[in-house]
Parts: structure tokens; sequence; C-alpha cells
């Protein structure tokens, strides 16, 4: 495996986890459901302000959670990104659904609302809001179309925690809302994830899901003398390993995305000579968002462009990288769905955008000195 000089991520750590994980080797309660499952759950409950959250190993299962509670069936459609991540759309192809891929705004790389109105058909059961980088859709208008036409939202906000849309947390304007803890992200155990209830009547549901069927939940809380298997569920729940170490992480959640937000500004003033010379295109995210710095992107002229540039810096050490393979023009994508509506951007700027390295503690001499071989490659271009 290359050793980077400059790795694009590097996974969160604030230094309070070990006492954690050593709590939980003298509890010697390993399996999920325990201290530290409940604090996490109780901590996101209060901070974001719905009805529930559950903790769950993976957004993965958390979106899987999401379909089966929106009873998502094989006559159904569901509207959702293109550029998105494989689990955005197995989560409904295992239910059946009919996917409907749609365009985005690139600006954003979100979904667009527009095409997601014209997706719409009398047999859509779902919109899916996929918030990309960190920045929030346009949840407004997403609403407005799910109210006019009595259909659910589910947002994948896998990248966007503690990220807002008009003030208000990115996971709980849906119906669902479903997080990310996987290694790559802000806050992270490793693996894990969590589902958003944002309707009370979802909640006694959703933990049947959670705990393989059964009421254990229930019992646990003493509301009944013994559980039994009640409905269909899984094993989603996460070890007390994972959540107390994402405990630690969750309480330092300040922190660790001032830092960042510091980054992401840095190299968006670093950058902006190369955007006012129309070299590269760069992010910015609406007034009516405040993201959380989860990726900073830039675009490239094209594709050739793109992968010369990924090449240029992964020979200095730096690891720069795509995204998203459009999910359409996928075998399974077109095994499970189909593009509805004009594809303008979603595969046009899939292949000129490139991920820089940001991550919790990165130096700003590491910030400089990648954009400093941006700026080089583009000096070589010339004199070439």
């Amino acid at each position: 495996m290359k050793k980077w000089r400059i790795p694009f991520n590097r996974p969160t750590l604030v230094g309070a986890e070990q006492a954690n994980l050593d709590e939980v080797l003298s509890r010697r309660k390993f399996s999920g459901g325990g201290h530290y499952n409940a604090a996490c759950n109780s901590w996101l409950r209060s901070h974001l302000g719905v009805s529930g959250v559950l903790m769950t190993t993976s957004c993965t299962h958390a979106l899987e959670m999401a379909a089966l509670l929106s009873d998502v069936q094989p006559s159904d459609e569901v509207v959702l990104p293109s550029y998105a991540f494989s689990s955005t759309a197995t989560a409904f192809a295992r239910c059946g659904a009919r996917l409907k891929f749609v365009d985005c705004d690139p600006q954003t790389m979100n979904i667009d609302t527009a095409a997601v109105e014209k997706a719409i058909t009398p047999r859509t059961k779902v919109i899916v809001a996929l918030h990309y980088a960190g920045v929030s859709c346009n949840m407004q208008a997403l609403q407005a179309l799910a109210d006019r036409h009595g259909l659910k939202i589910v947002e994948d906000a896998a990248q966007a925690l503690f990220a807002s849309y008009r003030g208000q947390p990115c996971g709980t304007f849906g119906d669902y809302g479903c997080y990310s803890f996987h290694e790559t992200k802000n806050l992270h155990c490793g693996e894990g994830g969590a589902l958003v209830l944002n309707r009370k009547e979802d909640v006694e549901k959703a933990e049947i899901l959670l705990e393989k069927g059964t009421n254990r939940m229930r019992f646990f809380r003493g509301d009944i003398a013994k559980y039994e298997w009640v409905g269909m569920g899984s094993s989603y729940v996460p070890s007390e390993l994972n959540t107390a170490f994402l405990l630690a992480q969750l309480e330092a959640n300040e922190t660790i995305t001032a830092n960042r937000l510091a980054h992401w500004h840095h190299y968006r003033e670093a950058l902006t000579p190369l955007r006012e010379a129309g070299l590269i295109e760069l992010p910015k995210p609406p007034d009516d968002c405040q993201h959380n710095a989860h990726i900073f992107w830039i675009k490239l002229a094209g594709k050739t462009q793109r992968d010369e540039l990924i090449t240029y810096l992964k020979q200095r050490g730096i690891g720069a990288t795509f995204h998203y393979v459009p999910l359409h023009s996928t075998p399974a994508g077109r095994k499970y769905g189909e593009f509805a509506g004009e594809d303008r951007y979603t595969s046009r700027d899939s292949d000129r955008l490139l991920r820089l390295p940001l991550f919790f503690g990165m130096a700003d001499a590491e910030v400089e000195e990648v954009t400093s071989h941006i700026a080089g490659f583009f000096e070589q271009a010339r004199r070439s």
C-alpha cells in the first residue's frame, strides 16, 4: 500500500476515545444496546431535536430500515440522484422498487428539484435527498413536492451531520434521516450509522426492525415482562466498542467541525486565483446552507485533465481522488432502474470532479502544499 505524504483522509481522533474503550473493557459489556449505545442515541436526539434516533451498524443499514419503514413495494418507484453511493440505491432496490435516477444541480452536485418533479409518476413512493459534501439539498422545494404528491422523503445525510438548511439540521426534514459514522466521515467509529425518526409513530416499528423483529427494547424499558418475536427485522445494532468510540467524537463535534471548516476556507482562498483565471471551478454552497466541510472539491475542464492532475498529485505523495460513478451508468443501475429526464450535468461533472485531502488536524502547511502543487500542474501545462 502506498504511503502518502498527505493522505486523502486521516481518520479523526480526538484523544478521549481510549478512556471510553477502557471503560467498556472494565464493564465487560460488548454487545449492542448498552450504556454507550444509549448515550449516543440520547446525545443525537437532544442535539437534533427529533422524535427518535437509533444507532445502527452503518448508514447502509439505516437506509435499508428507512426503505422498510416507508413500506416500499415492488410496484413502487423511488426518485433519487444518480450521483450517489450504491447504498442509496440498494436500500430501495432490495425492496423491489424501480429506481428513477435524476440529474444533479452542478452548483452543489445535489439532486435537481426540477428533475425530481418531472420524474414523479402515480407509482412514485419516495424521494431520496442526498446531501452531497455536507451541503443541504433544497429541502423547501423537495418538501413541497412531497406534500403535493403524498410522498415520503428519506434523507441520505451520510455526509451531512451538523450541516443545516435554514438553521435546521440535515437529516431532520424528511420522514427518515440516515447518518454515517464510517471512518471517512467527519466523526466516526470505524463503521457505524444512525437512523433519525421524525415521527413518534415510527419509533416502535423501527425498534422492532432494529432488534431482529422482537420487542426487546420495550422489555429493556420495563414496558413488558418478556420480549418475543413480533415481526420482521434484522441485526442492525452496533457494539458497545463502536458507540463508546463514537461518543468521544460526538462530544468534540464543535472542535472537529470548526477545524475542518478552517481548512475548507483555506483551500477556497488559496485556489481562488485559479478559479478567476478560468482554470478550475470551486464549490459555492447556497447562502441558506451551512455546510460541515465534509468535502472540498474542484472541477477541471474534463476527465482527461482531472485524471492527469490525480496522477500529478500522486507522484508528489498527495492523495486526491474522483468520486461517484453515476449509478444509472452502472450494470446494477441499468438492471434496477433508469435515468429519468436529461443527463445534462451528472455524467459530465462526475468525470471532472476531484476531491482534495481534507481531515481533522490537517496542517495549514499541508493545505498550502496541495494548492501549490495544483498551481504547479497548471503552470507545467502552460509551458508545455
